[in-house]
């Protein structure tokens, strides 16, 4: 048998174009470094961004915001270095660039009329007709409108976010955790005023989440990021094609022994053994006495992070 269909998948730099394209990206603070971190957004895809707390997700995203300074490596936007753009190319280029936050962070005394105002008054492409109709379908409009941010909820607030980046004019949108401490109805209405955004193939979007089922619902490429590495880098479908395999010690030893995988990456419980499996279909063939299941995203991201490589 061939030793490569059990390899693990790893998407190469991609040749299409790229909103976003980040380069050998470092940041180092005492005790943290975010150690060369590469990744594309290729135009028209989501690409979700998963890790534990402290893995880096944040400082990553706050270098390609300009809101930390970067100690190396490059960020492209839209085909351009920021690096080499001049002030008021800089000023429009992260002016197509809409961010949400896992916090709403508008002045608590403002209004959401007021919020509306002041994102018209702040982009320029603002589209007042498009924010009205996200923000009615949302029921934030009409009855919300003279609210004040401190007096809106958690989720009434993450969807005043999303309609005013939305109707902002960019054409990448950084979410932040944007499902984190939602309740499912809203969580879903989020998750589809950001699937029709991206019907338009000129949208793109970079998305944080712990959620990771909102992931498998939406992104089109995961990155996992672990204390400051990236350790995969997968189109979403390579994570369909893989299983976790559940173990005795025993068939363990045998599927290292027949060395049908590249990498055999397992995690140990008191009487069994996890394997990571990346083509499931082929790990049943090749085993069909051993209980293989689908691989959720969880699942994979536990591996990797917390498992072993024996």
């Amino acid at each position: 048998m061939s030793t490569t269909f059990m390899s693990l998948p790893n998407m190469s730099a991609c040749d299409e174009p790229c909103d976003l394209r980040v380069n050998g990206l470092t940041k180092r603070y005492e005790g943290f470094t975010l150690d060369a971190v590469s990744l594309d957004v290729p135009r028209g895809s989501v690409v979700g961004l998963i890790g534990q707390n402290g893995a880096g997700k944040t400082t990553l995203m706050k270098a390609i915001l300009g809101t930390i300074h970067a100690d190396g490596g490059s960020i492209q936007l839209f085909g351009r270095k920021l690096s080499e753009l001049s002030d008021a190319e800089l000023i429009s280029m992260r002016g197509r660039v809409g961010f949400v936050s896992a916090m709403t962070a508008y002045p608590s005394v403002m209004t959401v009329s007021e919020v509306a105002t002041m994102s018209r008054m702040a982009f320029p492409a603002f589209d007042q007709v498009a924010f009205e109709r996200i923000a009615t379908r949302m029921d934030l409009l009409p009855g919300s409108a003279r609210k004040r941010i401190s007096e809106l909820s958690r989720g009434m607030g993450m969807k005043l976010q999303l309609a005013c980046v939305l109707a902002s004019g960019a054409d990448l949108i950084i979410m932040d955790e944007p499902t984190a401490g939602l309740d499912p109805i809203v969580r879903e209405e989020v998750l589809d005023i950001v699937r029709e955004w991206m019907e338009d193939d000129a949208h793109s979007a970079l998305i944080s989440s712990h959620i990771t089922t909102d992931l498998e619902k939406l992104a089109d490429y995961l990155v996992l990021i672990d204390n400051g590495h990236v350790i995969l880098t997968c189109d979403r479908d390579a994570i369909d094609l893989m299983g976790v395999a559940h173990l005795r010690t025993s068939e363990l030893d045998r599927v290292r022994e027949d060395g049908l995988m590249s990498e055999v990456r397992v995690l140990r419980h008191d009487l069994s053994w996890d394997l990571l499996v990346p083509d499931r279909a082929a790990f049943a063939r090749a085993y069909p006495d051993y209980v293989c299941d689908r691989a959720s995203i969880d699942d994979v991201m536990v591996l990797l992070v917390k498992g072993e490589v024996r």
